[in-house]
């Protein structure tokens, strides 16, 4: 019995203790639950890591005078390597992923969606093809990635001088995880080349938080699904909007391309706000409309663990749209103007080739075409030729940067042209007001120019160098008409360089015109340009080469356009311009309206001068040297023809511009084609816009209406 009491002691002992572990127990599980879980929490928090990533908003898109899309957006999904979850993973993790994506590709037959890096290495084998020889790449080494090895490899060296190519690769593959300690391959070759080239190819392109690593391109959702499906640690899908060019090869140099910010400009944007990987216009009207066209770049909140694993994410500034964009281009007239131009040029060097004789044409190549509004300076066309496609820039980059005849520059603005005869019907208008010539002052023509024949300087009319001829007696319209040289040496030495000049500036000839995209303004000749410029002193006789379109002028063809508008115009200069409204993105709703605006310095013309000067200038497109294009043409127009020499062993410039219709004009249209040897040979383009502008309809060109030589002057 005493035991029995003995034993019930120890149990009762026991089973106390046990329930008092269960108390505390229980009460330190309430503790931390309830007192604790702030600070476990908190704790867990601390493990977390907290990043952003930049959600790209929608650029606006770019439309022409009707409302016709040109640049448009389009998503493209991507698959990259995050690094945050990436860099958590080993080597054989990490190259596990890799093959694991790359044979699903396979499988999918998408290889070709992967991105290609380059080797630093060539590899060749000996005769046998028992041993494999390497050797560094000096293109690639010369190249920034290049560069950025060399710092790796002395870097995990530690010497100053670069291992042998062979060396270096062994290192990198032990670097990547590709070979086992003794140097021994892991994978199948096959499979260590792509290892290499990727993981390489990531470390090289600063692979990190900030720089994801962009994989596999351009693939549809299903494989972006079925990706994601897999979860592959570190492995995310992006969606990214491209530019869709919707006439591609058309309107190349207005529209312009986009990019990365270039280093020249990085402290503006930077001021500006924009994040240093944004994309942003380069050129064309991609550039000029950046504070139309970007919009305002949104954010992703992203909350991982200690691993990568993503444990919340959350849009955390809603990104906005820019602004669409519509520019006073219109796209057929557009069409209509690059093909014309092209086939204009084609058909004076086909033309050329047929006749016998040297610099009749058979050089042409290149050219330029403007045609826009005269009475508000609205561009309705702008071609340069040749010309390039946006849409398959990248991949034509090399071939376009290495063509002589410089597809990429736009020779519309940025093409500067000795206008030959065309500044004619300029200087007819300062001497009539001016009061140098009247309507009814006769000028002889004797062939030869003998005003300064003592100091024996003679300079000729076309028509003398050409055929022994001269004109005879002429007034200013039948000047204009027969572009006679020696009465405009005359005119122009009466009006002498500086009233000439005063004139010039008010047509806009060496000015800005006004348009958004970049230009290059020309030179206006005259002292003050020879002064500048530390060129030999102004003459007399450069005063009446000049009267002709010659000595230094140098004007693109769209300054030409808007000077035949100032004429025609009685002297109002419109500045030419091709944004024609903003609208915004989501309602439609017009933000901005471009107003036409009239330049500064404008000279009022007298109505009788225009008039004067226009019918000259109808004369030579019914009875001169545009009639063989302009005969019996279905409205009246007015215009001029010029021919300007560039160098003795190539065929002269052709310069044509015109204006339609004759009693109340519209547009103005001018063409430029390099070494087309005769003004009169620029009108069939012009021809074909006025065509397509005034819905008419004109015979085709007959390739065998070749001109008969060059029916205007030359620079002498």
């Amino acid at each position: 019995m005493p035991k029995k009491k003995e034993h019930l002691a120890r149990y009762i002992f026991i089973g106390s203790l046990a329930v008092a572990f269960v108390i505390v127990f229980v009460i330190r599980m309430i503790n931390i639950d309830v007192t604790g879980r702030g600070y476990y929490a908190e704790t867990a928090r601390n493990n977390y890591r907290t990043r952003t990533e930049t959600i790209q908003a929608l650029r606006g898109e770019i439309y022409d005078r009707n409302g016709k899309p040109l640049v448009t957006n389009e998503y493209h999904y991507n698959i990259y390597f995050e690094y945050g979850a990436f860099s958590t993973l080993t080597n054989t993790e990490k190259n596990k992923t890799v093959l694991t994506l790359t044979d699903y590709l396979t499988e999918k037959g998408e290889t070709d969606k992967t991105v290609a890096p380059e080797s630093p290495f060539i590899q060749t084998a000996n005769a046998s093809g028992t041993e494999t020889y390497y050797e560094y790449d000096s293109e690639f080494m010369s190249s920034v990635l290049g560069s950025r090895l060399e710092k790796i490899l002395l870097e995990l060296t530690e010497k100053e001088e670069l291992p042998e190519a062979k060396e270096a690769r062994k290192i990198l593959l032990k670097r990547y995880g590709l070979s086992d300690s003794d140097g021994n391959p892991i994978y199948t070759k096959t499979q260590e080349e792509l290892l290499f080239l990727i993981r390489l190819d990531m470390e090289l392109h600063n692979f990190s938080y900030s720089e994801p690593y962009t994989f596999i391109t351009d693939v549809g959702l299903e494989l972006i699904t079925d990706i994601a499906e897999r979860s592959l640690r570190g492995v995310k899908t992006s969606t990214e909007v491209i530019r869709v060019y919707n006439y591609p090869g058309y309107a190349s140099h207005i529209l312009g391309r986009t990019g990365k910010i270039q280093a020249s400009k990085a402290d503006y944007y930077k001021e500006l706000g924009y994040s240093m990987n944004a994309t942003v216009g380069t050129s064309g009207a991609e550039e000029a409309f950046e504070e139309y066209l970007h919009g305002t770049d949104g954010e992703k909140t992203i909350i991982e663990d200690e691993y990568g694993n993503v444990i919340e994410e959350y849009v955390s500034k809603e990104p906005i749209s820019g602004k669409n964009v519509f520019l006073t281009i219109d796209i057929d007239l557009q069409i209509t103007a690059e093909n014309a131009l092209a086939d204009n040029i084609a058909l004076i060097a086909e033309n050329a080739e047929k006749n016998e004789g040297e610099h009749d044409g058979e050089d042409a190549s290149s050219g330029a075409l403007s045609f826009i509004k005269s009475t508000t300076g609205e561009v309705l066309a702008l071609a340069s030729n040749p010309t390039y496609n946006l849409a398959t820039f990248s991949e034509d980059y090399e071939r376009l940067n290495s063509d002589e005849l410089s597809p990429m520059f736009n020779r519309a603005l940025e093409g500067t042209y000795a206008p030959g005869s065309t500044f004619k019907p300029g200087v007819a208008v300062a001497a009539l007001e001016e009061g140098v010539i009247t309507p009814y002052t006769i000028l002889p023509c004797n062939g030869v120019y003998d005003y300064y024949e003592s100091s024996g300087f003679l300079p000729a009319c076309w028509i003398y160098n050409m055929f022994g001829g001269r004109h005879g007696s002429l007034d200013v319209v039948e000047a204009i008409q027969d572009s006679c040289n020696c009465f405009f040496y005359e005119v122009g030495r009466q009006l002498t360089i500086s009233n000439m000049n005063k004139y010039c500036r008010a047509y806009g000839l060496g000015q800005p015109t006004g348009i958004e995209l970049n230009e290059k303004t020309g030179v206006l000749a005259g002292p003050e340009y020879r002064d500048e410029n530390g060129l030999e002193p102004w003459t007399d006789g450069q005063t009446i080469t000049a009267a002709i379109g010659q000595s230094d002028n140098l004007f693109n063809p769209l300054q030409i356009s808007v000077y035949i508008s100032t004429l025609i115009n009685g002297g109002t200069r419109y500045k030419a311009h091709i944004l024609s409204e903003v609208k915004d993105f989501y309602t439609n709703e017009v933000v901005y309206a471009y107003e036409p605006t009239v330049a500064d310095g404008c000279i009022e013309i007298s109505a009788q001068t225009v008039n004067i000067v226009k019918s000259g200038m109808k004369n030579v497109m019914e009875n001169g040297s545009a009639a063989q294009v302009f005969s019996n043409y279905a409205i009246t127009i007015g215009g001029k023809t010029g021919t300007a020499q560039v160098r003795a062993d190539e065929s002269d410039n052709a310069v044509f511009t015109a204006f339609a219709p004759y009693s109340d004009p519209e547009v103005v249209a001018t063409c430029v084609i390099e070494h087309g040897a005769s003004g009169s040979s620029a009108g069939w383009s012009v021809k074909a816009l006025f065509d397509d502008y005034f819905d008419l309809q004109s015979e085709p060109v007959e390739t065998d209406e070749t001109p008969e030589g060059n029916t205007e002057d030359t620079d002498e």
